[in-house]
């Protein structure tokens, strides 16, 4: 780990960690050119939540895309960015944000690398609509030449044990016995109530989604920025792995919150969810609220509840 392992207030080459209370483009001004290894955040998406303003769409890409093309100019020649987006809706009607945004950064001449979809279960239930359980990450380089470490993120094979069957490889393992290639899909779970991470803020980053992204796109001592800081996740990222973080947050309950939650990181005490841990099951975990009390013969009020209802809905059923 770093020898100085203080938060500072503003950015100089020689800190680790910098949190900057205050506009994102008042601390890139004063990052010097192709300094940032990675670029990682999740911006507003100008729906009006706590922290944001709603804007017209015009004007919130605008806002957008100035913040983008100063990312740009500091990010390194190796250096990738990640945007994660969900959707925009409004009056009911969704425009999702990776559609209006991509062009910005086809224009300042970046190249997509994936198109990474986020997907979990647990989210706000729509009436009128398929419940959304899903974002996507738009994973950007500023050249060909760029950082991606894949035996860092690797995940454990599902047939481990297969073999080539035919050619000069016969009998011997198909598997990379590092594991595979976690692919473009990434299932983690989201941030709600019973997560150990939760904090008060409405839409945060799980610290496993950014170690990912810091253990394959940088390397130790890297920078890792963030202009949407939240509450310190993706500084938090960095630091559990050697790099360096700074991020900028507009919100001082929140940049109090990023304060004490990097400050346990350096004590390591903060609680979170372990990279490799699979995702909750309830069935095989034999959560007894993943049994359907209407089809247990013991529930028999409930079942006979659910059977008027079931004729009433569909008399053709009878």
């Amino acid at each position: 780990m770093f020898n100085r392992m203080k938060i500072a207030e503003k950015f100089l080459p020689g800190e680790s960690l910098v949190l900057f209370q205050g506009d994102c483009l008042d601390l890139l001004k004063t990052i010097p050119d192709e300094t940032i290894q990675l670029v990682v955040t999740s911006p507003p998406y100008n729906i009006g939540k706590e922290y944001e303003k709603r804007l017209d769409i015009n004007l919130y890409v605008q806002q957008q895309k100035s913040i983008i093309t100063e990312c740009v100019r500091v990010l390194s020649k190796t250096g990738s960015i990640c945007w994660q987006v969900g959707n925009h809706v409004d009056n009911g009607a969704i425009l999702p944000l990776d559609s209006i945004l991509y062009p910005i950064f086809s224009e300042l001449e970046l190249r997509m690398r994936n198109r990474i979809v986020w997907h979990f279960e647990h989210g706000l239930h729509c009436n009128r609509r398929f419940s959304g359980r899903y974002e996507t990450i738009m994973w950007f380089t500023k050249s060909d030449e760029y950082v991606f470490n894949l035996d860092e993120v690797r995940v454990p094979q599902k047939y481990p044990g297969k073999k080539y069957f035919k050619g000069p490889k016969a009998g011997q393992y198909s598997c990379n016995p590092r594991g595979k290639n976690p692919s473009d899909i990434w299932i983690i779970p989201n941030v709600k109530n019973n997560h150990i991470e939760k904090t008060e803020h409405p839409c945060q980053f799980p610290v496993e989604l950014i170690e990912r992204l810091v253990l394959s796109m940088t390397n130790e001592k890297d920078w890792v920025f963030d202009p949407f800081l939240g509450v310190g996740t993706s500084i938090i990222a960095a630091l559990r792995h050697n790099r360096r973080g700074v991020g900028a947050e507009l919100v001082p309950k929140y940049v109090k919150l990023a304060r004490q939650r990097i400050g346990q990181a350096i004590e390591g005490t903060l609680r979170t969810r372990p990279m490799e841990r699979p995702v909750y099951d309830p069935i095989k975990a034999g959560n007894s609220l993943s049994v359907s009390p209407w089809l247990t013969p013991t529930h028999s009020q409930t079942r006979e509840l659910f059977d008027s209802h079931s004729e009433v809905e569909n008399p053709a059923a009878r």
